[in-house]
């Protein structure tokens, strides 16, 4: 384990870190932007959308889809940078996103309102196909945040903030999902955003413990990164893909008016033994 550095610093709610091209792609909730930073922190903005949340995956064909919750629409950057509507969601609320290998999108979405301070209401994951029909896939979810899909487009895995746990669910072959299971209870643990490593094993980020947490199936821990900050979702990547890059703040609270105290954000990175795979 190396030690852990900080490549990008002075960003707001930072979440959803992608690797992608030679480059990690964030997105940062408190400007409404997505940046591209690559690995000597010289970074720029790649898309603009007043959107909180707002996640990102990349399509097989390499174009990147961005979730834009406030208007329930699924975007998709062209080549030249123009957004175009990739498929329609529905109403407002809606989270995390990840495409699988055959270009499935599933995104989730949180059944009340955090920040508000609703009372909570289980959430869903939707399938949005690469044929471009909409579909609810899972439910029951009470906090349903960041999402994996193994190498083999076989397992979707979504954390469960507010249960401490991860869920996995068995992909048919029209992207459907069925035999839902805990894929490991995590105790005290927060899961957000994770990544899935060569392994098997699921790296979760965690706001309230500060820090980065490496499981294996059933919930056994196998590596720790503390953080002075909340980590909020992290991605592996980097030229071996062996680089865990954490995107991380100070955390005040789902009901402030700023969750996060400004220009607390950062994109931290640390070397671990285990690379990358599946998607993200």
């Amino acid at each position: 384990m190396g030690e852990v550095r900080t490549l990008l610093g002075g960003r707001g709610l930072v979440e959803s870190p992608r690797w992608h091209g030679g480059r990690l792609y964030f997105s940062d909730w408190s400007a409404g932007e997505v940046v591209a930073v690559d690995l000597d922190g010289g970074s720029e903005v790649v898309a603009r959308v007043e959107s909180l949340p707002l996640c990102t995956a990349w399509l097989p064909d390499g174009r990147m889809v961005i979730v834009s919750s406030a208007d329930g629409r699924l975007l998709r950057r062209e080549p030249g940078g123009d957004l175009a509507v990739h498929a329609e969601l529905g109403e407002p609320g809606w989270n995390d996103i990840v495409v699988d290998g055959r270009g499935n999108a599933y995104v989730n979405r949180i059944g009340f309102n955090p920040m508000a301070g609703e009372e909570v209401k289980p959430g869903f994951v939707f399938l949005a196909s690469a044929g471009g029909s909409v579909r609810e896939v899972a439910g029951d979810i009470d906090f349903p945040n960041g999402m994996a899909v193994t190498p083999d487009n076989s397992t979707l895995i979504v954390a469960d903030s507010y249960r401490s746990a991860l869920v996995a669910f068995d992909i048919g072959a029209d992207g459907g999902l069925s035999n839902r299971r805990v894929w490991a209870d995590l105790g005290e643990g927060v899961p957000d955003g994770i990544c899935l490593d060569a392994e098997g094993a699921v790296w979760y980020a965690d706001v309230p413990n500060q820090r980065c947490v490496r499981v294996a199936e059933g919930g056994t821990v196998l590596d720790v990164v503390e953080l002075d900050r909340g980590g909020f979702a992290c991605a592996l990547g980097g030229p071996q893909g062996t680089t865990l890059f954490v995107v991380a703040a100070e955390w005040r609270g789902m009901t402030e008016e700023n969750p996060v105290a400004p220009g607390s954000g950062r994109v931290l990175a640390t070397e671990v033994e285990v690379p990358g795979a599946g998607w993200p």
